[in-house]
């Protein structure tokens, strides 16, 4: 459960990367020092931040770059690769389109999907059953964020098995059937800077997205080096910023680990507010369970909160499904 935290931490999670594939991790002291700080994180704050992940921040950075280079383009080249429901939800969507709890945010974004062979998962699957929608312009748009993907999707599994550690499970508790093949979600976002009137700022576009929680397991978020807007409310109602860290990784946990958990770990509100006079970029890759997974709470966990089961279950894809669908004003 969320607490009154005021900060967000910062954990060097290169003894847990070391030691990820090692049958006796759980022994080193390093990793244990880093999932004692991770679990720590996940019942305060749900939210912290990692360095020594290993991802060079050059393509961290080149990331950004190519994405703030395709926001600046005319409209009609973004909108060649529009997002609908015929193209699965994937593609470019432009400012207002995308909405949280029925209020426009006030954002652009290219959103993306792991791709799925059509039928792979029956019926429910079929609204994301097409292919992603990458820009060809810039030119190494597609190859560059393909790489950072995977590249993500690695770092995640390595935390997840450090997270698995700190609620006394085993370290593969997120493999097989519940993430032994995970679904991933990648949010490529740019927010407008505030408005310049009469030498003041005017906050027409105060609220880059509305207050909400994701959806999966883990997401890893690589936001602007110099704009603070990401922020995280605690249990008193507060909202704490987020400010970057060059080098980091913002990471939260979601809604399906919260279920896990049995409540142990908080899928954490949270916003952006851009009152920058800058335009602000941000790529959001969320590393879900497998598309079919029946998320239910870990045993070890309803152990440790009592013996009672807190929550109910939920498959993973019709979950994510039902939310995306919901998600846009088009």
């Amino acid at each position: 459960m969320a607490t009154d935290f005021k900060s967000i931490p910062l954990i060097d999670i290169s003894p847990l990367l070391a030691k990820w594939d090692d049958l006796n991790m759980a022994e080193d002291e390093g990793v244990a020092e880093v999932v004692s700080k991770l679990d720590r994180a996940c019942r305060e704050a749900g939210f912290f931040y990692v360095k020594g992940h290993g991802i060079p921040d050059s393509l961290i950075k080149e990331v950004r770059n190519v994405t703030r280079r395709f926001f600046h383009l005319p409209y009609e080249e973004k909108i060649k690769i529009k997002l609908s429901a015929a193209t699965g939800y994937r593609g470019y969507q432009r400012i207002g389109e995308n909405i949280t709890k029925g209020i426009p945010d006030m954002h652009e974004a290219i959103d993306c999907y792991r791709e799925m062979k059509q039928g792979m998962y029956g019926a429910f699957s079929k609204p994301l059953e097409e292919s992603n929608q990458w820009p060809i312009n810039p030119p190494n748009f597609k190859q560059l964020m393909e790489e950072y993907i995977n590249l993500c999707t690695d770092l995640s599994r390595k935390i997840m098995r450090g997270i698995a550690l700190a609620l006394s499970g085993s370290a593969d508790e997120f493999e097989g059937e519940r993430a032994g093949d995970p679904f991933w979600v990648f949010r490529i976002i740019g927010y407008p800077g505030v408005s310049r009137a009469n030498g003041e700022d005017t906050p027409t576009n105060d609220i880059g997205c509305g207050a909400h929680t994701d959806y999966g397991l883990l997401t890893l978020v690589n936001q602007d080096d110099d704009i603070t807007a990401l922020q995280v409310r605690n249990l008193s109602g507060e909202w704490i910023s987020a400010p970057p860290i060059p080098g980091t990784f913002v990471c939260n946990i979601g809604d399906m680990l919260k279920i896990l958990s049995n409540g142990l770990y908080e899928s954490t509100l949270h916003r952006v507010t851009n009152n920058s006079p800058k335009y602000r970029v941000c790529v959001a890759y969320f590393y879900e369970p497998n598309f079919d997974a029946a998320i239910e709470p870990l045993d070890i966990c309803i152990q440790r909160t009592g013996g009672t089961k807190k929550f109910e279950g939920a498959v993973y894809g019709k979950h994510l499904v039902s939310k995306v669908q919901t998600n846009f004003v088009m």
